[in-house]
């Protein structure tokens, strides 16, 4: 199952790649490495990586850094490696478009585990019959998401999502008018206990939002923020 599926492995320290690249390959993944962040960038435009282990704290370019010149091109699923007093640069993070974090010291199964959980949101693999017509469809005027090709177009473009701005977005189009706090969202489309910053999920929608009115305004005004409580998909038939 995990054929053909591509790991970047960045961290400045050899013995945490070498650990990381040992449990990885064991899942049958193709792990590269890069040991600072401006290799890490260009190996990252240069190769289509299904998922990258990126460390925080490197020389020459920090993990923040490659994250934000990363997001402007790609939507490459992104998981941090982070020191265990860095909430700060968690949230940073996130804001910036990580799909998710591990905090050190941390166990190779953990980062194993969190690799397979975001592949799971983010990778299509050659499903059995691609001739089914029982495709799972969800469509709105102006927007459509296809979610057995995790595919979002507005007006007829695709748009490139994040997997977490594709989760929270085919969350809430799930069902249409009803109203979600923060605390839900980050419950149900961050999956486990989370370190509690809502401007995650405000932070996570404000890019949601930006990325569809790039392409369909009308798709962008469906995310509709419910002052005091939270957000909600409200249907625009115009």
């Amino acid at each position: 199952m995990s054929e053909h599926i591509a790991v970047l492995v960045v961290d400045d320290e050899d013995r945490i790649r070498r650990l990381l690249k040992m449990y990885l390959e064991r899942e049958g993944y193709e792990v590269d490495e890069a040991e600072n962040g401006a290799m890490a960038l260009e190996m990252a435009l240069e190769k289509e990586y299904h998922c990258i282990v990126l460390d925080v704290m490197m020389p020459e370019k920090d993990g923040l850094e490659v994250l934000a010149e990363l997001r402007e091109q790609k939507a490459t699923p992104i998981l941090l490696l982070t020191a265990k007093g860095e909430e700060a640069n968690r949230v940073q993070g996130f804001e910036l478009g990580a799909d998710d974090y591990i905090v050190k010291p941390f166990s190779p199964r953990e980062v194993v585990l969190r690799v397979k959980a975001v592949l799971r949101r983010s990778v299509t693999i050659s499903p059995i019959s691609s001739t089914s017509s029982s495709k799972d469809l969800v469509v709105f005027p102006h927007l459509t998401i296809d979610h057995d090709a995790h595919r979002v177009t507005a007006d007829g473009t695709e748009v490139n999502l994040t997997p977490k701005e594709y989760e929270l977005l085919y969350f809430l189009a799930k069902s249409p008018d009803k109203v979600f706090d923060r605390e839900q969202l980050l419950k149900e489309v961050w999956h486990y206990d989370f370190f509690g910053d809502l401007r995650t999920v405000d932070t996570h929608v404000k890019r949601l939002r930006e990325k569809l009115n790039r392409v369909s305004e009308k798709a962008a005004k469906m995310i509709v923020t419910v002052w005091g409580v939270g957000y909600k998909f409200e249907v625009v038939n115009e």
